[in-house]
């Protein structure tokens, strides 16, 4: 099976029964091999809808939507939904079974051998950070957190290109959700799927995405772009009222200090800010106005002085 796929929406219209506004209309837009893609507006922007549409939980009206160039109406919906995976925010595992059958469900479809099988589960368990040792245990024994991580396992059993996820993290505490939007985006690059990723928070978009498509009532499109450019350059004034007044230091949050070209440690003294090359420009401008400092210092794990960002070196790059 090929690693990630190419989706290509082409001007897909959904309406449904007893509504007057469609809850799509002409949605066009392609999602390279490999990108994580999130769909994010106010309710009632179509976001869920256009994700049930890829595995065929909803129909469409007009349009077509196609995984590497194959129209998805040509393939039987239990073929297509084999080579999708589908994370939902209620997890959905069966509560009566054991998490390692929980996961090996689509395996054990396509027939995979029983050793096959247990080598799947113990090795997805071990991705999505828990205990192959818990294969044999039940949803119930575990956290909100872990069960989501279970659901994510579930859906790269059969290591399909595609990953659905809609709102994965939705009813998680904030603390277990941001370790799972950066666990969710380690697995990303270690795994090489194509992701659709629906949530109705800009944030959670920005951090997640590669590409983000926002959506307006009534299922528009209203810019569909990289994180950096839409916060750089929002198409209306619906976008940029959407995505907030803090454009520019959402921007920052998009960059690493260790990716940022850094100057020569100056003269600084023992209470200088100093910061790990993993932080985020924006955490340590942050810092800098905390501490009342127009610097930080950027050192390695090993302590290693690497250079140093100023708040100047931050505006520079806000203009680029």
């Amino acid at each position: 099976m090929a690693p990630a796929a190419e989706i290509v929406f082409d001007r897909v219209t959904k309406r449904y029964a007893g509504r007057d506004a469609a809850a799509l209309q002409d949605l066009s837009f392609e999602i390279p091999a490999g990108t994580f893609c999130v769909l994010v507006g106010p309710s009632g922007g179509g976001k869920t809808t256009a994700l049930k549409l890829v595995n065929r939980l909803v129909p469409f009206d007009s349009g077509d939507i196609r995984i590497d160039g194959r129209s998805i109406r040509d393939l039987a919906p239990v073929e297509l939904r084999r080579g999708i995976g589908y994370v939902i925010q209620q997890v959905g595992l069966f509560p009566h079974m054991t998490v390692g059958a929980n996961i090996e469900t689509v395996p054990r479809l396509l027939g995979w051998s029983r050793e096959r099988r247990a080598a799947r589960v113990a090795e997805l368990l071990a991705l999505v950070g828990l205990d192959p040792a818990d294969a044999g245990r039940y949803p119930a024994e575990f956290s909100g957190g872990q069960r989501q991580r279970v659901g994510l396992a579930r859906a790269l059993a059969a290591d399909p290109p595609l990953l659905l996820m809609d709102e994965p993290f939705g009813a998680l505490d904030p603390i277990t959700r941001h370790r799972l939007q950066i666990e969710v985006r380690r697995l990303h690059r270690e795994v090489a799927k194509t992701v659709i990723f629906v949530t109705h928070d800009i944030d959670e978009a920005i951090m997640m995405g590669d590409r983000i498509a926002i959506l307006r009532e009534g299922g528009v499109l209203a810019q569909y772009d990289t994180p950096d450019a839409i916060l750089a350059h929002p198409a209306d004034d619906f976008v940029a009222a959407f995505i907030g007044e803090d454009r520019a230091l959402r921007r920052l949050a998009l960059h690493r200090v260790g990716d940022v070209p850094l100057g020569p440690v100056r003269g600084q003294t023992p209470d200088t800010p100093r910061v790990a090359m993993s932080t985020t420009v924006r955490n340590a401008v942050s810092l800098m106005v905390e501490t009342g400092r127009d610097a930080v210092v950027v050192v390695a794990d090993d302590g290693a002085e690497c250079g140093e960002l100023t708040l100047a070196d931050a505006t520079r790059l806000l203009a680029a």
